[in-house]
Parts: C-alpha cells; structure tokens; sequence
C-alpha cells in the first residue's frame, strides 16, 4: 500500500514538472512572438513628412559680418628662385637689368589677372548665348496663308455645352466598405472574446494546479510514527478459529486418455484371464497419492 502510494506520489509530481516546463516553453513563446512584432514595427519604412504650406520658408538675411578679402600669399621654393636669380644673371650682361627683373609676387598677380579676364570673357558669352535663346523663344511665329486667291473663313464656334450637376449616387464599392468594416468590427470582437476565454480558462487552471499542488505538499509533510502503548503492552493470543479439515485431492484425468491406455494395455494382453488385473483410472490415482505420502 505505501508502495503504491509513493508510486502515485512520483507520479504526479513528474506529471506537474511536465506541466510546468510546457508552461515555460508556451511562456518563451509568446515572448519570442511581441519580440519580433515589435521588431517588424520598428522596421516598416515610414513615411517622409510633408511640407508646411501654410507656413513657407523664408530666406533670411545672416547676420555674420561679410569675409574682407586678403591679398593671396604665393610661397615659391627657395631653390626655384635661386636658379631663376642665376639664369637670369648669366643672360643679362649689365647691371641695369637687374632693376627690372620681375619678381614672384608679380608674377603671381599677372597670372591672377590673366586668369580673371579668360573667366569673364566665358561669363559674358554663356550670358549672351542665353540671351539669344530667350529671345528666339519670345518671338512668336505666325502661319502663313495658304497659296490661294481666296479670303480665309472664319470657322463657326461649337455650341457650349452646360456645365453637369453631380448626383449623389452610391457606389457598390463604398456598401462593400461598410459592410467590411462590419465585419471586420464582428472578427475582432469575437477573437476578444476567445481571447478572453482562454485568458479566463488559464487562470482558473493556474489556481487549480496551485490547489493541487498546496495539497501534494500538505501530504507530503513528514510525520513521526506514534509510540507504542507501554501500559497496555501486546500479547498474543490463541486463534479461537476451527482449524481447517483436510479433504482427499480429486484427480481428474481426460476420457480420451483413459481410453487410449486401455487400448494399449489391451493390445499388449494375450490372454482374457489379464483383462481382470488391469488397473483403472482410480486405482492408478490412489497408488500415486499413496507413494507421495510414503516419500
């Protein structure tokens, strides 16, 4: 009985372990789940915001003071201007050309100069040539008449139409709008409900099991054994029970056994006088229950 108990015992607290883990693993779930929903959330691509056409950008006018122009630094190598110095003093032969012997900051502002008057000369004629071309365009082009002696006629204007006045109709694709929108109202308040079920049902099988399991706990506290009765000590007693009478055994062999070895013992017999002495069924049993006392 104890064995069985502790059976039962094992039993259903591997059935609760079990339990417990499929919980676990429901509960991992479902986190997994809000985890990559609100990972695909943060991944939709969102829409750029629109302007504000009610309040339009206005340049404004910085208030940083204007950059004054410095005369550029030209920095030429030191060797450079010393090899210009001696060629330049081997080809003169006196000592009054030295005076007029341009230097490098001279140079750099000629070049400067140069280089400024090729960019207005590009500018003047990209704006000339634009010029040109918006002229071109202003200057409507008239239709020639054609080759003929006759006047031209003048075409009668088409009747106007009037202007249509809009009915009110009701479109096919806005009644199935509503009744989507019904629907779908329909679909989700029905999953709420199931919603709400299985979150009721849950909870009424947590309490349940908390139940259960308060219970297992409470039976399997250990408790002492109770102490025998020192004053009323035990002493065995005679049975006042009839002891049992023995019955002699009922050995029940086959008919078609004992039929069989009558035929045999028949068949080995010559004379009738040995038919007399044979043996039967009961006899044989007898003698077999007697040499099993014996031994």
């Amino acid at each position: 009985m104890e064995r069985a108990r502790f059976a039962h015992q094992v039993a259903e607290k591997r059935r609760l372990i079990k339990q417990y883990k499929m919980e676990r693993e429901r509960q991992q779930k479902l986190e997994e789940e809000e985890e990559i929903k609100r990972l695909r959330k943060e991944l939709i691509p969102k829409a750029q915001l629109m302007p504000y056409f009610d309040r339009p950008f206005i340049p404004r006018r910085s208030k940083k003071q204007p950059t004054v122009p410095r005369e550029p630094k030209f920095c030429i190598p030191r060797h450079k201007t010393i090899k210009c110095c001696r060629m330049s003093c081997n080809d003169m032969s006196g000592p009054s050309r030295l005076q007029h012997l341009p230097s490098s900051v001279e140079k750099a502002e000629a070049l400067y100069q140069q280089r400024g008057q090729l960019k207005e000369e590009q500018l003047m004629k990209k704006i000339q040539k634009l010029v040109g071309e918006e002229e071109k365009l202003r200057m409507p082009i008239a239709q020639g008449l054609p080759w003929t002696t006759d006047e031209p006629k003048c075409l009668i204007k088409p009747p106007v139409k009037k202007n249509t006045i809009p009915i009110d109709l009701k479109l096919h694709s806005d009644i199935r709008a509503v009744e989507r929108a019904r629907f779908t109202h329909q679909v989700a308040e029905k999953g709420r409900l199931i919603k709400q079920y299985k979150m009721e049902r849950e909870r009424q099988q947590k309490l349940e099991e908390e139940e259960e399991i308060k219970r297992l706990r409470k039976e399997l506290i250990p408790k002492a054994q109770l102490m025998p009765y020192f004053d009323r000590p035990f002493v065995p007693r005679r049975s006042e029970k009839q002891p049992t009478v023995p019955r002699e055994p009922k050995f029940c062999i086959p008919r078609h056994k004992t039929i069989k070895c009558c035929r045999m013992s028949c068949n080995d017999m010559s004379g009738p006088s040995q038919l007399q002495h044979l043996p039967s069924s009961v006899e044989k049993a007898e003698a077999l229950y007697k040499n099993r006392i014996l031994q």
